[in-house]
């Protein structure tokens, strides 16, 4: 095991680095946001903003990468996202916090994309699952700590920012001076969404839901936090605790949603949220221990829904499109994470901080409301059909390169055998026949 670790360990720093320096970005910006006065609506906007880059990063990478190779995007993604951090110190005002974001998410995706490339690259079919499930775990704890390292200082000043941008350079040294070799060029993934609803509608539908749900909190759960007057280290412990809590319930999730229908499950774990969204929107709870224990059930359901939304779609997918259906899965879920946190951000703005809970309530009905819908038109899937259930990084911190390094060796030499069958000449063809 150490022997197949020991090339990666260059690839593993650099994504910890990169996964850290976004932990502190991600949540010094609605701290300080907060604290100069700036609207919710404003502050959702932030979240629709690295939603925008985010998809744009997943979608433009893999040409910047064909033209100026791995390390050299990837030397530009972090310096680029440094750069962002610390323009964000210097003009403290919403309208260029947001653009200023966005470009923050497509050098986060697009930085990413490459090292997932890489390792992908670089993993034995033996280790595959193996590697996956350290990467995952690797970029679980560094976003909790980049989360948590808030509570260490004042977030009024710069010592912040300059760490995070401190931390983005850190991040492009290991792969430059690393001796590993370029991998093969990166996945490109385009958005057919037709095909997708026709693979699986509720797959579809859930997704986008989960994406405005899970983006409305992911970027707004500080500035909910603040304006019940919990303390830094509280708010920063409300933020990393529904994460730890949805890593922690994939596995248990996963195990029920491959001995049942997987819709049921979804249903079951979005109710589950749903009573979450109501007591965080109707109970008015201030006790940090209160607010602590429902911030990790409310991460518990809604963190573990993404994982079993792309298995169901998977059980119905055609061989050798597991990265295609994932890829494209990412990227509705995207344009839920466009959508959701502006609109959280304004009802916050126009009723209470509440009204956050109101926006991933609304979610999480409709997604009931349609799987109940599908349940009663669509058969279940076979059991002896099923794909096996795999355990996923958050869908904020995947990209189509995510899909790729999860795929098992069969399921990755599908895809490649049908892209290179997508990629032949119809004319050519006919004539070798």
């Amino acid at each position: 095991m150490f022997r197949n670790l020991l090339p990666l360990t260059a690839l593993l720093m650099g994504s910890a680095f990169l996964l850290f320096a976004g932990g502190v970005n991600g949540l010094i910006l609605p701290v300080r946001g907060e604290a100069e006065g700036f609207t919710a609506a404003s502050l959702g906007l932030l979240g629709t903003g690295w939603a925008i880059g985010y998809v744009a990063g997943c979608l433009r990478t893999p040409a910047l990468v064909a033209r100026v190779g791995h390390i050299r995007a990837f030397g530009a993604m972090c310096a680029i996202a440094a750069i962002a951090v610390l323009l964000s110190l210097i003009l403290i005002t919403p309208w260029v916090w947001i653009p200023v974001r966005a470009l923050s998410g497509f050098c986060f995706a697009g930085a990413a994309m490459i090292v997932e490339s890489w390792l992908n690259e670089r993993s034995e079919a033996a280790a595959r699952g193996r590697i996956f499930g350290i990467y995952t775990m690797v970029n679980l704890v560094a976003t909790t700590a980049g989360q948590m390292v808030l509570t260490l200082g004042d977030p009024s000043g710069y010592f912040f920012f300059v760490l995070a941008a401190m931390v983005y350079c850190l991040a492009m040294l290991p792969t430059a001076i690393s001796a590993t070799s370029t991998p093969k060029p990166l996945t490109s993934v385009s958005l057919n969404l037709p095909k997708l609803w026709k693979n699986s509608p509720i797959a579809v539908f859930a997704v986008l839901m989960v994406g405005v749900s899970n983006a409305s909190f992911g970027t707004l759960a500080a500035v909910y936090a603040a304006r019940i007057d919990l303390s830094l280290s509280d708010i920063a412990l409300f933020a990393s605790i529904p994460i730890l809590a949805g890593a922690a319930m994939q596995i248990p999730v996963g195990m029920m949603s491959d001995k049942l229908d997987r819709r049921i499950i979804l249903i079951g774990i979005a109710a589950t949220a749903l009573i979450v969204d109501a007591l965080f929107l109707f109970g008015a709870f201030t006790r940090p221990w209160v607010v602590m224990s429902l911030a990790g059930l409310f991460g518990a359901t809604v963190f573990s829904l993404y994982p079993v939304i792309v298995a169901h779609a998977n059980d119905h997918a055609e061989p050798g499109a597991f990265i295609q259906v994932s890829g494209g899965l990412l990227l509705v879920y995207g344009i839920g994470s466009i959508i959701g946190p502006s609109m959280a951000g304004m009802a916050m703005t126009a009723y209470s901080a509440s009204s956050l809970f109101a926006v991933t309530g609304a979610a999480h009905i409709l997604l009931v409301l349609f799987a109940l819908y599908r349940l009663r038109i669509a058969p279940a899937v076979a059991s002896g059909d099923k794909t096996i259930f795999q355990a996923k990084p958050l869908a904020r911190m995947s990209t189509p390169e995510t899909a790729a390094l999860a795929a098992n060796a069969e399921e990755l030499e599908s895809d490649r055998a049908q892209s290179s069958t997508e990629s032949v000449d119809p004319e050519a063809a006919a004539l070798e026949r």
